[in-house]
């Protein structure tokens, strides 16, 4: 299983360059890979430019670039220029991300997620190829009336980069499998990865890379401290960002749970809404607690399946001892 680091985004008034020193020092452990994202705040590209100066080795994830932001081309030209800056060690996450991203910041309609992410995949990796862009569908036009179809003018380093979808749903994870190189599942329970994902992994070729994105890291003696931590960001998700983490909270079992977290968080009442995040949950989807039950924990991990764990965390205690736990 190999470790990567989850940086997320910087968290409003602060400095990304906080988190490239982060992964920096995560180059310098051994982990193999650091994911920058992006919602409405900083951006992941300009994070990833920067920490790509400042590495050698590192591999540099997109985790993930906003389907909405980007058309597929614009998409496809800072992927190859990545690529070509930082050596070939570019990782390509995308996502259509979650409807109040997609309509209430970028104004683009969030429906028919499958059929837009197909098409802007492929768009992605023809333009990688150096093929004359031509595509008709019912999501994207190219080229638009009487021009001529162009190509990517830039070589670049690889036509085949790896690309990676954020998926939560059944038909989206299969769809990753179809069409992509791995899959970034976010709040990923390793126990019931099989139930709940199985079939859609079935036809998941030879090397398909199971990236467990954004688990939580909290090594504290303090078990329910390190639980408590976690809660905000599993509410938010859960309570506030539409549907489909609700969905996925309730397939894992917690359906109640998971519409009283709504109920409170839609409410204004989001310490409430934290509150009702149910220990268990936690447990499953975060690795939280002292370093032995931590240890223990990534056990169920390596059986699950996962090939790749990116931890999210912000301390740097805890970097080194995820690095001497997995590595």
């Amino acid at each position: 299983m190999r470790l990567g680091l989850a940086l997320g985004y910087a968290p409003p008034g602060t400095n990304p360059t906080e988190l490239v020193d982060l992964a920096v020092q995560a180059e310098a452990l051994g982990y193999d890979s650091a994911w920058a994202a992006e919602a409405w705040g900083t951006d992941a590209v300009t994070v990833l430019a920067w920490l790509g100066a400042r590495t050698t080795r590192l591999k540099l994830g997109a985790g993930i670039l906003q389907i909405p932001a980007r058309t597929p081309a614009m998409t496809a030209m800072t992927a190859a220029t990545l690529d070509l800056m930082s050596g070939g060690r570019l990782l390509l996450g995308l996502g259509t991300s979650a409807p109040p991203v997609a309509e209430g910041w970028h104004g683009q309609a969030f429906g028919k997620p499958l059929a837009r992410t197909r098409e802007y995949v492929e768009i992605v990796r023809s333009a990688l190829r150096r093929e004359p862009l031509e595509h008709h569908g019912e999501h994207y036009e190219l080229p638009l009336g009487d021009h001529g179809a162009l190509k990517l003018m830039a070589r670049p380093l690889r036509a085949e980069i790896p690309i990676y979808l954020a998926a939560i749903g059944p038909r989206n994870v299969q769809l990753a499998t179809e069409i992509a190189d791995g899959w970034l599942p976010i709040w990923l329970s390793p126990e019931r990865l099989r139930d709940v994902f199985g079939e859609a992994l079935a036809g998941a070729p030879p090397g398909f890379d199971v990236a467990a994105f954004s688990v939580p890291a909290v090594v504290d003696d303090d078990l329910q401290a390190a639980r408590d931590s976690v809660k905000p960001a599993l509410a938010l998700y859960v309570g506030g960002m539409g549907t489909y983490y609700n969905a996925l909270v309730s397939r894992y079992g917690y359906e109640s749970e998971a519409a009283r977290i709504k109920e409170l968080y839609l409410g204004g009442h989001k310490r409430d809404a934290a509150v009702a995040v149910p220990d268990a949950l936690v447990d499953e989807v975060a690795l939280v607690g002292p370093r032995e039950r931590v240890a223990d924990r990534l056990e169920v991990w390596r059986d699950s399946g996962v090939t790749t764990l990116l931890v999210q965390t912000r301390d740097r205690a805890t970097l080194r001892t995820m690095a001497e736990l997995v590595l």
